[in-house]
C-alpha cells in the first residue's frame, strides 16, 4: 500500500541553489554524521549505503532538477520508497521554501506502527535544516560528537 508523508514547509536561510548543491552529491551527507558513525556509511555521487542496527539500507538519486528538486529512491532498503526534496524560491531571493515528501510502500501494520514517527522524523529534518541555515545547532544534537571547530553554519 503506497502511503504519502509530507513534512512541514519551512523557510531555510539559504538561496535555492545553495541548498540544492548541499544535497545534490550524496558524499555531502557524510559531513552530517558524527565521527563514530562514518565507518558504517559509504557514498558516491549518486548513492549512499549504511548499516543500521544490522540492516543494510541504501538510497540513490533518481532525478535532479537543478535548484528545484531532487528525487531519491530505495537501493536495498527494507521497503520501497521515493523521497523528494523541494527547493522552492521564497519571497526573499536568499531563502528557500523547503519541504520533503516521502512515498513509501508500507503494509497496514507498518503504517500504523511507523506512520507518525516518519512524519515526525521528516519535520525534525526540516527543523534541523532551518537551524543549521541560521548558524544554530539543531535541537537534540550533541556538539561534542563532532570534530573540534565544527561550525553548523557550514552544513546548510
Amino acid at each position: 500500500m503506497a502511503v504519502d508523508f509530507k513534512s512541514k514547509r519551512a523557510v531555510v536561510s539559504k538561496a535555492p541553489y545553495e541548498l540544492y548543491m548541499a544535497f545534490v552529491d550524496m558524499r555531502n551527507f557524510l559531513q552530517f554524521l558524527p565521527e563514530d558513525k562514518k565507518a558504517d556509511v559509504t557514498a558516491d555521487f549518486d548513492s549512499l549505503h549504511a548499516t543500521v542496527q544490522g540492516f543494510n539500507i541504501g538510497v540513490k538519486v533518481t532525478n535532479r532538477v537543478p535548484y528545484s528538486r531532487i528525487e531519491f529512491a530505495d537501493d536495498g532498503a527494507p521497503f520501497q520508497f521515493k523521497l523528494t526534496m523541494h527547493f522552492d524560491a521564497a519571497s526573499d531571493p536568499y531563502k528557500t521554501d523547503f519541504q520533503i515528501v516521502l512515498e513509501a510502500e508500507l503494509n497496514f501494520m507498518m503504517k500504523a506502527l511507523l506512520g507518525g514517527k516518519i512524519k515526525d522524523a521528516l519535520d525534525k529534518v526540516v527543523d534541523a535544516l532551518v537551524a543549521l541555515s541560521e548558524g544554530r545547532m539543531p535541537e537534540g544534537i550533541d556538539p561534542s560528537m563532532y570534530p573540534k571547530g565544527f561550525d553548523p553554519s557550514n552544513l546548510a
